[in-house]
């Protein structure tokens, strides 16, 4: 009998990368590429899950942008929430950043103080701060009282209620910081060497040599507060479930209930796709504007 020719080392070794890459391609295309083309299939179908889909075009993106008022609210609502939340974290998580960032004894701590916030269940922390913020025995208008300062209600007046809940988000700034913090210590420190000597101080050091050299970090986490914050939904769901007024409810709660309480998944995939060209709108828009702000070291100007 013939013998088989020996598999060339090449073809081997191909077929040994496939084999170890194939569970994970499995997994994106059963858990993510199916679904998401599913769902882009649903958003053009009425469908309730206990009955076939139903082909009916385009009438459910016509409904969002004429028929429901909701839609309008809930946009507004992420778009406030997206525009104060993002500029707010990225300025203290660079201004904790460069705290933690001095050579001073027992700064490791300090660190871990400050970004342990940010690995606490969502939940636990949704509570915490529905306790913080009540209006009636919570711990923030306790501490105003002290002061002869009546405070609001923080989560049951719908002029106070998003800012609210964009104070909360302000207690994980430790993840944004921990991120800076690596950028900050990418810095060469032969550039502020070179600045003392040439006489400029602290606070020029900031604006001339730290500000650029970390505004790639910057634009990194920028873009994730954006995607973040279009999803914002744990919050308001424990703590205020959508009110007062709506006045916090967020896009994705808007989505989940068309989803999972009036069953309208045909017309929840199609508020999903809408978000995702939004998202992606904004990110563009970022990315295109960051040539006029976003440095790179080596690069020439």
């Amino acid at each position: 009998m013939r013998q088989r020719r020996p598999m060339k080392m090449s073809t081997r070794e191909a077929l040994n990368g496939y084999l170890f890459f194939s569970p994970g391609l499995i997994g994106f295309l059963v858990f993510m590429a199916f679904p998401i083309s599913y769902s882009l299939y649903l958003s053009f179908t009425s469908y309730n899950m206990f009955s076939s889909p139903r082909w009916i075009g385009l009438l459910n993106y016509r409904i969002i942008f004429t028929q429901d008022p909701l839609f309008f609210k809930s946009l507004y609502n992420t778009l406030y929430y997206v525009v104060i939340s993002v500029p707010l974290n990225t300025i203290v998580g660079i201004l904790i950043a460069v705290l933690m960032n001095q050579k001073i004894k027992g700064m490791r701590l300090f660190r871990t103080i400050f970004f342990l916030p940010s690995v606490v269940s969502g939940v636990a922390v949704a509570l915490l701060w529905q306790w913080i913020l009540d209006g009636n025995f919570g711990l923030l208008n306790t501490f105003l009282s002290h002061f002869g300062i009546i405070g609001p209600g923080w989560l049951t007046d719908e002029h106070w209620s998003k800012l609210s809940l964009i104070l909360m988000n302000l207690w994980a700034v430790g993840g944004s910081m921990i991120v800076y913090l690596a950028g900050l210590q990418g810095v060469p420190r032969s550039l502020y060497e070179a600045a003392t000597v040439d006489g400029a101080g602290r606070i020029r050091q900031f604006w001339t040599i730290t500000i650029p050299m970390l505004s790639p970090t910057i634009f990194f986490n920028v873009i994730m507060g954006i995607l973040g914050g279009f999803q914002v939904f744990l919050q308001a769901y424990i703590m205020t479930g959508g009110g007062p007024n709506n006045s916090t409810l967020f896009y994705a709660f808007h989505l989940y209930n068309k989803a999972f309480k009036d069953l309208q998944m045909g017309y929840a995939s199609a508020l999903a796709w809408v978000l995702l060209l939004i998202s992606m709108a904004l990110t563009l828009v970022v990315f295109v504007t960051s040539k006029r702000w976003v440095y790179y070291e080596g690069e020439q100007k």
